[in-house]
């Protein structure tokens, strides 16, 4: 079972690296991810990840968090920088089937493929 670990609260402007244990999954034969869930709304594709390193972003998110993997490919993490109050949520690690980067972003709304239990990432103002 993916594990998420690093969330907390932060004030706006503020830092944080998610991790997830992606160890028990072969890699290879999917595209890993970070979707993120705020209260009252669906779950949102944040970033995703595939088998060659490329990378694909929300709008949202672009130019303050980066998706990267450990070098044993054991880890997941997501580095966030820049917080605002619109990035509280709950954030989750995903494998989602191997597609695109950008077509993992948008069916993690869907919840599709397999998810952590998520962590809370609260950003005060």
């Amino acid at each position: 079972q993916l594990a998420e670990s690093g969330g907390g609260s932060v004030q706006s402007g503020g830092s944080l690296r998610l991790s997830c244990d992606i160890s028990p999954y072969s890699y290879t034969d999917y595209c890993l991810g970070w979707a993120r869930q705020a209260s009252g709304k669906k779950p949102e594709g944040v970033a995703t990840i595939d088998r060659h390193g490329s990378t694909t972003y929300a709008d949202s998110v672009k130019g303050r968090f980066t998706i990267t993997q450990g070098n044993d490919r054991s880890t997941l993490y997501l580095e966030m920088s820049s917080l605002s109050p619109e990035d509280t949520a709950t954030y989750y690690c995903a494998i989602v089937p191997d597609l695109t980067t950008t077509q993992a972003l948008g069916v993690m709304t869907y919840r599709v493929g397999y998810w952590g239990q998520g962590t809370q990432v609260t950003v005060s103002s």
